[in-house]
């Protein structure tokens, strides 16, 4: 299991949370300055910028291990890249429509897919250490607050879709639809079946560490 983090260390002396932030922060620099769309990136990061301020307020409060800050930088990377460019445009998702013969660009999903898979622990560690959880609903809560997230994250891009561009074009595109009218409900499924993939794998290794 991973080591429970000293809350009291200052951040000078944790070498991995200074190199996930310095890369972090570059990658972020070379995303708004190489995507060609930069409303649709700040638009996209409004997101991104809420988690980040939540962890920096909360650092001297609650320490998450080593293991989950690295699951949220993996995940912040996969968001910020697909952000650089509109969705259903993503170079990489390209890359695999022409390599497999896909049908759209896939990459939306891959970032919905790392939602749960990769952001599911961090919200364990969360509700085990920070609020005393216990088992069941440490392993349960996740996979739940996945999916309610997701929801919500939903509801917000039709807002945004909806509000800001007046459902034209350009509002399409940021839905990232591609045309498949179930786009939404299998984002959240894929969402859902990361996290419960994750919460599934880390009780049976808690189970066979104890």
């Amino acid at each position: 299991m991973p080591a429970i983090p000293d809350v009291k260390a200052p951040y000078t002396v944790k070498p991995l949370h200074i190199v996930l932030t310095v890369l972090f922060g570059a990658f972020c620099l070379y995303s708004g300055f190489t995507t060609p769309d930069l409303n649709n990136w700040l638009l996209e990061n409004l997101l991104t910028l809420s988690l980040i301020i939540f962890l920096v307020a909360f650092y001297n409060i609650f320490r998450f291990t080593n293991l989950s800050y690295t699951l949220i930088f993996l995940f912040l990377l996969l968001h910020v890249y697909g952000s650089q460019y509109q969705y259903d445009q993503n170079p990489f998702g390209e890359w695999l429509r022409e390599r497999f013969d896909l049908s759209r660009n896939h990459y939306d999903r891959f970032v919905h897919l790392g939602f749960g898979l990769l952001l599911a622990y961090p919200m364990h560690d969360l509700f085990t250490r920070g609020f005393k959880i216990k088992w069941p609903y440490n392993y349960f809560l996740p996979v739940e607050i996945t999916l309610s997230l997701s929801a919500l994250y939903e509801l917000l891009e039709w807002f945004v879709a909806d509000i800001v561009f007046n459902e034209n074009e350009q509002g399409m595109a940021f839905l990232g639809m591609q045309g498949d009218i179930w786009d939404a409900q299998k984002d959240m499924g894929l969402a859902f079946a990361g996290a419960a993939f994750t919460m599934t794998l880390t009780y049976l290794l808690h189970k066979r560490s104890r």
